[in-house]
């Protein structure tokens, strides 16, 4: 007796008789099949040689980008699969354009000096952050030290759902000089027990009610003090770290220990445990860009200490 087949091994299912083109497109799957899709882990990476190579005095304008959408399965630029890190170089008195299929770019000055020409007009230096909406070009232009910036978007977001970004979000921006000073501010306040640490949240009048920098992404410059740990604990937004500063520091994910190098790109995963550690005699910074816009709003973020 031929025993019927298990639901987890039967295919897609098409029609019998289609009869038009639509009724041919339909694809039938069940309970049992339709769930178990097993998508390559984002992997804990760090990308150094990439910021070696664009702090390189020779090496010429354009974008280096950290990708690793080859392991994770992707079709498109990635380093985490909602997110895409690159660094910009640009070469003295040089000009950099950039059209992203974004809903936005946030930006970070490692280097240099200059100007970068949009819907407006941005003159930036070193320590600055910058925010510029999607659906339209940016063009940047290097003064005669020329200049490296480290620039994180949503495009792999748009590429699965196949959208096109809206214009409407105007650029904002932060100078180094206001977030130092932002950043005393919060040195001399005291944190809840509960609090995750002293950082800087970067948000803007548009999204002030969520504290997020663009509907999707949210930012942050992290702070640990010397001798300090940030104490273990995971979320579901994946974050993407760019070691601003810190000597003999380190972060633990998954249980492995990764060493800081200067503008380092970090990827932590979504749900990792990991924490941040402070060895050395200066207070640690590092900039982190997370997909938590995107979990706060569908109320998955579950963030919690380990």
């Amino acid at each position: 007796m031929e025993h019927p087949p298990r639901m987890a091994t039967l295919g897609p299912q098409l029609a019998l008789d289609a009869c038009s083109g639509a009724q041919q497109r339909a694809r039938y799957f069940n309970s049992a099949n339709a769930f178990n899709v097993k998508l390559p882990a984002v992997p804990a990476q760090g990308f150094h040689a990439e910021a070696v190579r664009a702090l390189g005095p020779d090496t010429p304008t354009g974008f280096i980008a950290c990708d690793q959408s080859l392991a994770m399965g992707m079709d498109t630029p990635a380093t985490t699969p909602l997110m895409l890190a690159r660094y910009a170089r640009i070469a003295p008195g040089d000009c950099l354009h950039a059209d992203f299929v974004a809903s936005g770019s946030i930006w970070y000055v490692i280097s240099g000096a200059g100007r970068a020409s949009g819907a407006e007009t941005v003159e930036w230096r070193a320590g600055d952050v910058m925010l510029f909406g999607g659906g339209g070009a940016l063009t940047l232009t290097a003064g005669l030290t020329g200049a490296v910036l480290w620039v994180v978007t949503d495009e792999p977001l748009l590429a699965f759902g196949g959208l096109l970004p809206a214009r409407g979000t105007a650029c904002v921006h932060y100078p180094a000089d206001e977030i130092a000073r932002q950043i005393r501010i919060i040195e001399q306040a005291t944190p809840d027990e509960d609090t995750s640490g002293r950082a800087l949240i970067f948000s803007h009048e548009t999204l002030e009610a969520s504290r997020n920098l663009l509907s999707v992404l949210t930012l942050s410059l992290n702070t640990l003090p010397p001798g300090e740990a940030q104490p273990a604990h995971r979320h579901s937004s994946a974050a993407i770290t760019l070691v601003v500063q810190g000597k003999d520091c380190h972060s633990e994910v998954g249980g492995k220990q990764g060493p800081w190098q200067p503008w380092t790109t970090l990827v932590t995963p979504p749900r990792a445990p990991h924490s941040h550690h402070n060895g050395g005699t200066r207070r640690a910074e590092f900039l982190i860009v997370q997909d938590g816009g995107l979990h706060y709003q569908a109320r998955t973020m579950g963030f919690e200490f380990l």
